[in-house]
């Protein structure tokens, strides 16, 4: 955790309605930034072959990853989509259906899985990996509003109304369990600058196995900010029982907070 921050949970309003509006015009800015930064894309750190499984946000699917999963297989990494359709909420037996689409994984590979989850696919990652201890072996969350159960989204009001459209309780009745990391590895990538979410409840607590990277951009746009990207491919290079916090020496001291 930077020295900038205060702890995760702070209470916090949900972010200005201005970053909220242009959300659109900056995520296409950022995937507008992707061709010239291919080159530093390409001296990312490869990875080993475990499986990883990337979680869409609330109302994305898996075209919205697309992008990040691209990168990743480039990479070397052998990453898959949750399958699930659009994400709205643990509607229907979607819960059973996520330790299944694991455990398939995990038994194909032999082997752990790491998850990236964005925003709410984030949420439901570190809830996999508490529930699922031997079957995951890191977390990357991007902008997922895990820390502060309360209101501090711009969407808070239509996440509710789908729950209770489906019998589920509202987002702000899940209580404080959802702050609590998991066992393993886990790292919150968040922007300050996020018009959907306030950064603040994005974060980790400070552990000896968590961390908290910060990167400028939007929510929208972090499957396809270049820093983004660069990022979760580090921490997915980790070897296993290997894990180390996110080095921010040479040019990183620049672009990561």
């Amino acid at each position: 955790m930077s020295r900038r921050e205060p702890r995760a949970g702070a209470a916090a309003g949900a972010p200005p309605l201005p970053l909220f509006l242009l959300e659109g015009h900056r995520a296409l800015f950022e995937g507008m930034t992707l061709l010239p930064a291919r080159r530093l894309l390409d001296r990312a750190p490869r990875g080993d072959g475990h499986p990883v499984l990337v979680l869409p946000g609330f109302t994305a699917d898996d075209g919205s990853t697309r992008i990040l999963r691209q990168t990743l297989r480039r990479l070397g990494h052998r990453v898959h989509g949750w399958r699930q359709g659009r994400n709205l909420g643990l509607r229907g037996d979607l819960r059973d259906r996520l330790v299944d689409r694991v455990d398939d994984l995990v038994q194909q590979a032999g082997q752990p899985l790491s998850i990236v989850g964005w925003s709410l696919g984030g949420v439901y990652a570190r809830e996999i990996a508490k529930g699922m201890p031997a079957h995951v072996r890191q977390v990357v969350t991007l902008g997922s509003p895990f820390a502060d159960t309360g209101r501090a989204s711009n969407v808070s009001r239509l996440f509710d109304r789908f729950a209770r459209r489906e019998g589920r309780p509202p987002r702000s009745t899940f209580g404080d369990s959802l702050r609590i990391p998991p066992d393993q590895p886990s790292t919150a990538i968040y922007s300050r600058t996020d018009g959907v979410v306030h950064w603040s409840s994005c974060q980790e607590p400070e552990t000896d196995h968590t961390e908290n990277i910060e990167v400028p951009g939007s929510h929208c746009g972090l499957g396809v900010n270049p820093l983004v990207l660069y990022a979760v491919a580090d921490r997915l290079s980790q070897p296993a029982g290997g894990w180390r916090p996110f080095a921010r020496d040479g040019w990183r001291r620049l672009a990561y907070a």
